[in-house]
């Protein structure tokens, strides 16, 4: 059982590394022009109609439990340029504030590679979500030591692969192909893991995480969610983090 549910695993990350193959390359055509200085002015003062990115994702990126928006401060260059992409071109619905589509359709190629340029170099410091504070709000919220389980080691009775085989240590994300999903918000998680079961988002590359979502039932979707929220991208024993992706180089113009 366990070398079959590897082997499922292995396949299924080649074809999803061999569809993310395409949007990386574009992407890194991108990186090299992308400029961090209009980058910063879009997330901070909009363009146009386009309103501040900051409005919804805070000064620092990182997010916001009330809206249910996500941390994209710090967030892989490569995948944000993809989201946006998606948004403009309605590959992906934003059924969050059901504004994305619109603002992401607002700007340019050029411009949503600054702001993911921009965004990608953000170091601000991650806010967890308050688990205790949301619980007593009337939100479901998981037991983490269940969804460390999860995240490490995945539930092969289930078919559900750890999310570090995909997502690295502790969902740290693996620059250029696969995004953080640790120190990111409670409820964008919770939501974005029951979009994927239900369909509702589909932007995946070959399906892969609406495959992994459909075996997931509510307790593990918040409990995985529980645990990545503050989960530490740093290994035990080691201070260092993985190195940027070489190709992701910035203007600074």
């Amino acid at each position: 059982m366990q070398k079959r549910f590897g082997k499922l695993v292995s396949a299924s990350l080649v074809a999803a590394v061999a569809a993310m193959a395409g949007a990386s390359a574009y992407a890194n055509e991108l990186s090299g022009r992308a400029s961090l200085a209009n980058g910063k002015k879009i997330f901070e003062q909009g363009k146009n109609e386009v309103p501040a990115c900051n409005s919804c994702h805070g000064p620092e990126g990182a997010g916001d439990d009330n809206m249910g928006t996500p941390r994209i401060g710090g967030q892989i260059f490569q995948f944000l340029v993809k989201q946006l992409e998606d948004f403009a071109t309605d590959k992906r619905q934003d059924t969050t504030m059901f504004v994305m589509n619109t603002n992401a359709k607002g700007l340019s190629p050029q411009d949503r590679a600054d702001v993911s340029a921009f965004l990608s170099q953000m170091g601000g410091k991650p806010t967890p979500s308050n688990l205790v504070e949301l619980k007593a709000n009337g939100v479901a919220v998981g037991q983490t030591h269940l969804g460390k389980s999860l995240v490490l080691y995945g539930a092969p009775e289930k078919g559900i692969p750890a999310c570090k085989s995909c997502h690295d240590y502790n969902g740290r994300g693996a620059d250029p192909m696969f995004p953080k999903i640790g120190e990111q918000r409670y409820v964008y998680l919770v939501n974005q893991l029951k979009k994927w079961r239900d369909g509702s988002r589909a932007n995946d590359p070959k399906g892969q995480m609406r495959a992994v979502a459909q075996k997931m039932s509510d307790d593990d979707i918040n409990n995985a969610a529980a645990y990545l929220t503050s989960a530490s991208p740093y290994s035990l024993g080691n201070k260092g983090l993985p190195a940027r992706h070489l190709a992701t180089k910035f203007d600074n113009n």
